[in-house]
């Protein structure tokens, strides 16, 4: 190979290079600041925001809070989709993660309710909405940024960096809640440092900002723009001409965020309250736990590559409706080492539902409508899945007991497949 050569392959790695750094940053942002709101309602916000007759009445008010992001992701997506599609997916990306990041941050800043009474949970529901709304531009961007910057016979594995960036928000997240309660007494932490997290977000906001204003727009899209000018409304247009593949794309995340919201915001709200266990205990049983997530996430990557998103995603499904039919009596028990193994279970098989999604989602709509239609999918499914999952599973615990809560998730893998099926003639 020549000189020039050479130099235009370095140039091509190091654009790839960058592309999944800034795709995997993106998602990692997101699933900090969705999973230390999550940490905080199941552990802090029920206290300090939510005044009720009752731990319980406060417990499910403050997961009512953290299901309003969910109503608002969908929103998020219709207008960071008619942008993405529109304009393009660098800018609107930018856009999406300083929406977010900033809502975080001010959650830091936010008086109690002790001090400012009806207006802290109030003004909690607002900035949660916030983040929700931003949340909704984000997957679908990071992923196309990954896809459409793929080489051939790589999407899957491209794709997967965004999802990787679950486990790696999670552990941030996680990793300084355990490094707050090792250092702080639980008087300084439900003090002053609970908000340390959410003002660290900004951080990674800085850091994905500056990693993102250095991408050039994708080939794929690019393209399609020279080519054909983009739909005036893409959600009117996605409605109209894809509404089939939008609602099969939606029931087959819903299986996703059914797992991944049980396993973590609802086990660490039951486990230290129901069970009675350390919060840095269960805490770190969790840190644990998600490596098996992110170990599945590469190997649903590498077998969507030699097989199909579908097959991968299908399977993964399948071990679901196993996996819950075992979790809840594995929880029940109390003991340590089967809440592991549950979590570690139902963990490593959302890895399996959730790795092939950035692949997936996408060749289920043309170029000029991927990002509404991907975004749109995604977050409905957060929805169906994931908004009620915590909910749902107090309100199955008080009913029948903790038997039924894994069976919620097999209910939602069900679902799940029925959409893949749907959608089986999509690569």
């Amino acid at each position: 190979m020549n000189a020039g050569g050479q130099m235009s392959g370095m140039g091509e790695m190091w654009r790839h290079k960058r592309v999944l750094a800034a795709s995997l940053i993106g998602t990692a942002v997101e699933f900090y600041d969705f999973y230390i709101y999550a940490t905080a309602a199941s552990l802090i916000f029920p206290s300090l925001f939510f005044p009720a007759s009752s731990p319980s009445a406060q417990l499910m008010a403050s997961y009512g809070s953290l299901a309003l992001a969910f109503l608002a992701r969908p929103l998020g997506a219709a207008v960071f989709g008619h942008y993405g599609d529109r304009i393009g997916r660098k800018a609107t990306l930018v856009t999406s993660l300083m929406l977010m990041g900033g809502c975080t941050l001010l959650i830091g800043f936010l008086p109690t309710y002790a001090m400012i009474g009806y207006w802290a949970p109030l003004i909690l529901c607002l900035l949660r909405f916030g983040q929700g709304f931003g949340l909704g531009g984000e997957w679908g961007g990071a992923a196309l940024l990954a896809v459409e910057n793929a080489p051939p016979g790589w999407r899957a594995r491209f794709g997967m960096f965004p999802q990787l960036g679950a486990p790696v928000g999670f552990i941030a997240a996680n990793g300084l809640f355990l490094l707050l309660g090792a250092f702080l007494s639980d008087a300084d932490f439900f003090e002053w440092g609970w908000r340390l997290p959410f003002l660290g977000s900004s951080i990674l906001v800085i850091l994905g900002l500056w990693v993102r204003l250095k991408l050039t727009e994708t080939p794929e899209f690019a393209a399609a723009q020279r080519e054909t000018p983009p739909p005036a409304v893409p959600l009117a247009t996605l409605l109209s001409s894809h509404l089939g593949a939008a609602i099969a794309g939606t029931f087959a995340c819903a299986a996703c965020f059914a797992v991944y919201y049980i396993a973590t915001a609802f086990a660490l709200g039951f486990g230290t309250t129901a069970l009675k266990i350390d919060r840095e205990i269960f805490l770190a049983i969790q840190l644990g736990a998600i490596l098996f997530m992110a170990v599945s996430i590469v190997l649903a990557g590498w077998w969507s590559d030699r097989t199909s998103p579908t097959t991968a995603l299908a399977w993964g499904c399948a071990g679901t409706v196993i996996m819950g039919i075992v979790f809840g009596p594995l929880l029940a028990s109390a003991g340590l080492l089967p809440i592991f193994i549950a979590l570690s279970l139902a963990l490593f098989v959302m890895g399996f539902i959730y790795g092939p999604l950035g692949a997936y989602l996408p060749a289920l709509f043309p170029i000029q409508l991927r990002y509404t239609g991907a975004s749109f999918a995604f977050n409905l499914g957060g929805i169906l899945g994931g908004a009620l999952a915590p909910i749902v599973a107090t309100w199955l615990i008080g009913m029948q007991g903790v038997g039924l809560v894994g069976l919620y998730m097999s209910a939602a893998a069900l679902i799940s497949l029925g959409g893949l099926w749907f959608t089986s003639r999509y690569p």
